[in-house]
């Protein structure tokens, strides 16, 4: 995904820790006095990556302090497609670790000088667009989520639990992998849980619709949409501008 938000001042890696497993995060400040609102990345299941990274130069490009969020561990890395989606069924499998490593990254986000700690936010892409919602679930400090093209289910015993952030989600219409009875009862917990959440299905979009790598094959159940990458950023640049 290319916008022309990304800012001139580079990112660099960040030290951070869960308890005492070391992590390893990608932050990026626009530079300037004053406050500002931070805003926390968190990947799909591939981890930081060049994705990753340039999600946080735009964001600083929008005037935010951005961290990418390392879920894994620092120099835990999936190796592709096989191995990453173990690493991630392993945290959707056990949400309160998934928690805790959310809460570790904002806590290293709000830690940074020139963060304004009253406004957060999340943002994730896939598997961290299931931790955006975690995020929200769980309570975090954060005024608003957004998820893009992750996964909405949620495990029963967690719910219904409040939720006072506000959540954006958008969606591909046709994501084959997020099934339409994971669709109707993420309405019915955003309802039970009295949640402020705004729901955009993108026509024609599959999963994994902001993201270049994904190729351009639709039949394949994940394909880059420009359309929708488009639309989905500045749909998510009008809900930053209105609640940070």
């Amino acid at each position: 995904m290319a916008h022309p938000d990304a800012s001139p001042v580079p990112g660099q890696a960040l030290d951070y820790a869960d308890g005492t497993t070391p992590l390893e995060g990608y932050l990026v400040h626009p530079g300037g006095a004053g406050a500002r609102p931070g805003v926390l990345v968190v990947p799909q299941w591939m981890g930081v990556t060049d994705h990753e990274r340039g999600i946080c130069r735009e964001l600083a490009g929008l005037g935010f302090v951005a961290l990418a969020a390392d879920i894994f561990g620092k120099g835990v890395r999936p190796a592709g497609p096989q191995e990453a989606a173990q690493f991630a069924g392993q945290y959707k499998g056990d949400r309160p670790l998934y928690r805790r490593r959310l809460a570790a990254g904002l806590a290293a986000l709000k830690g940074q000088p020139g963060v304004d700690a009253a406004r957060l936010g999340v943002i994730g892409y896939c598997f961290g667009g299931t931790g955006a919602l975690e995020a929200a679930r769980a309570g975090l400090p954060v005024r608003g989520v957004v998820s893009f093209h992750g996964g909405l289910d949620a495990p029963v015993e967690a719910l219904p639990s409040p939720i006072r952030a506000k959540v954006l989600v958008c969606h591909g219409a046709d994501d084959p992998f997020v099934p339409a009875a994971d669709v109707a009862a993420f309405h019915e917990e955003m309802r039970r849980a009295g949640a402020d959440y705004v729901f955009i299905a993108y026509a024609g979009a599959v999963h994994a619709f902001t993201q270049l790598s994904a190729g351009n094959d639709p039949a394949r159940g994940v394909a880059y949409q420009e359309a929708a990458a488009r639309r989905s950023w500045r749909h998510m640049r009008d809900f930053f501008e209105e609640i940070l």
